[in-house]
Order: structure tokens, then sequence, then C-alpha cells
């Protein structure tokens, strides 16, 4: 019986690389899969799912207002055995809930791997519609730089300072984000130095 997942964690904690692999997992045994990942995250090209220790694929990508059950019904012309989506966090609510059709009318399972929280600690919308939908949640687990497990996110400037205010999507790795536990996070968002964060 196909399933809806939902993998969640904060930044750089492998959630692409946990996908791959799972893909990787299906094609070894002679089953075709489906990559899907959000048009706006260009960091690895357009269309790409890439992860930090150099694995990549290709991925068809989506947007606001695609309609991912058309996209993937059309997909389903071949023989499909799973559905992965990167970058889950930017999926819209209706998108959630194709997602949720095409596991229940299609019978094709779909893997979802993304965010939970942005940099304010607030759920971004497709994670909430996920963690409401989703037929099973696994947290992929990173740590904070005290050990304890990393749950939350701080957004940084060019000049390396913490962020506490602004747009919720900006694309970004170590560069821009560091994953924190929620002790520390706080510390961060009341005013910490940047210097303390690593």
């Amino acid at each position: 019986m196909a399933k809806l997942y939902f993998n969640y964690s904060t930044m750089n904690a492998g959630k692409s690389t946990v996908l791959l692999q799972a893909s990787h997992n299906y094609v070894e045994r002679g089953m075709q899969t489906y990559l899907m990942t959000a048009r706006l995250d260009t960091r690895a090209g357009q269309g790409r799912i890439a992860s930090r220790i150099g694995i990549a694929q290709p991925a068809d990508t989506y947007a606001p207002g695609d309609n991912l059950y058309t996209m993937i019904e059309r997909r389903l012309a071949q023989p499909c055995a799973c559905v992965f989506v990167d970058e889950a966090q930017f999926l819209e609510p209706e998108q959630v809930w194709q997602l949720a059709r095409v596991v229940d009318d299609l019978d094709v399972p779909v893997m979802c791997f993304g965010l939970r929280v942005d940099f304010q600690g607030q759920l971004f919308p497709g994670s909430a519609t996920l963690l409401a939908l989703a037929d099973e949640m696994r947290e992929v687990r990173t740590i904070c730089h005290c050990g304890r497990k990393a749950t939350m996110v701080v957004r940084r400037d060019a000049a390396g300072r913490v962020v506490q205010s602004g747009d919720q999507v900006q694309v970004g790795g170590n560069d821009r984000y560091v994953s924190l536990c929620r002790r520390h996070w706080r510390a961060a968002m009341e005013g910490a130095e940047p210097d303390r964060l690593l």
C-alpha cells in the first residue's frame, strides 16, 4: 500500500543524500523513480538534486501553481516505483494535497524531503500541510555545535550577523544558514555574537 512520507530536518542534515540513496536503492533493483525539486533552488543547477558529499541526479522541477498530480500522472505513462520530492518546504498546501491524491488514487508512494521550520522558528506552509497529511514522518538528524540535536536554523547576512527578520524564503547553504539546538537558536535570536555560533 502506497504512503505519503515526510522526511524533515534542519539545514545540512543530509536530506538530499538520503533521498538520492533511497532512489538509488530502487534503481539498483531494476525499478524506476521520479525525482522532483523546487524550481527556485538553483544552487546545484536548474533541475538538479545534489548532496554536499558530491552525489547528484537530474530532476523535474515544480513551481507555485504547478499541478503535481498532473505532472506525476503523465510520468506514470512509464513504469515508476516511487516519487521523490526534494525541497518540500517550498510546496504549496494545495500541492501537498495533490501528492496525497497521487498516493491514494494512483497507488504510488511519495517521499518528500524538506525543512520543517524557517529561520524564525515558523513552519513553512508546505511542511505544515505535510505534517498534517503524511502517513509517516521521519526526522533526519543533525547536531548543533554543542553536540545536542539541531532542530532550528539561523540565517546570517554577508557579514556573518544573525538575521532576525526578512522573507521566509531565501535560498542558501552553509554560507547563509547554521543549524542549532533550540537553546543556542534562542541565544542567537536574542542577540548573541555570530562567532559564538561556530
